[in-house]
């Protein structure tokens, strides 16, 4: 009779117990996303803040109504986004000054078009909600109608995904086929 394969017991057990380990932590995080998501839908109820002239990670009034002077648009972006209605397009984003041309400005999505043309507005004071963003952390969504410019889908909790029951249903299938692979080699392996 064949010994019991002692060392890739211990490695499939230690992967076995990584992937359930993955999956447990899964569902930790979705319970963190929730409160996250609650937060940011309480948001959208409360009194405007000051836009962050520098915006911190950990504190980010996102979903919060704000307003800025965009004094100057320094550059412009151009990206897929929606308007108001749900139409895909394009949204216009401005890079603005909000000082005397020092420090970090903001961002302002100023609205929505049909082609990639960079808008005439020059500048103003505007209003909005503020969103995240990739690169900047924050943008300002603007509210306000813009001339030339349609306005753009409000900013949505429901964009930000919360997938972590998903991945962590992945990580225990994940688990329980590694387990159940490994016992029906040693079975093939001990009857032969």
């Amino acid at each position: 009779m064949k010994r019991w394969p002692v060392i890739p017991t211990i490695l499939v057990a230690a992967a076995v117990a990584t992937m359930v380990g993955l999956g447990i932590w899964q569902i930790q995080r979705m319970g963190e996303k929730e409160a996250v998501l609650a937060r940011y839908a309480a948001a959208q109820d409360k009194p405007a803040v000051t836009y962050p002239a520098v915006p911190v990670e950990s504190e980010l009034p996102l979903f919060r109504r704000s307003a800025l002077n965009c004094v100057k648009v320094a550059g412009w972006q151009s990206v897929s986004g929606k308007r108001a209605d749900g139409e895909a397009g394009i949204a216009h984003l401005a890079e603005c000054q909000t000082g005397g041309g020092e420090g970090p400005g903001a961002l302002v999505a100023v609205g929505w078009t049909n082609k990639p043309e960079n808008p005439d507005w020059k500048g103003g004071a505007v209003q909005g909600v503020i969103a995240p963003d990739n690169n900047r952390l924050i943008k300002l969504v603007v509210t306000d109608d813009v001339p030339g410019l349609q306005k753009l889908a409000p900013p949505s909790t429901d964009s930000i995904p919360n997938n972590h029951l998903i991945y962590a249903i992945q990580w225990f299938f994940f688990a329980f086929a590694a387990a159940v692979i490994f016992l029906l080699a040693v079975r093939k392996r001990m009857a032969g």
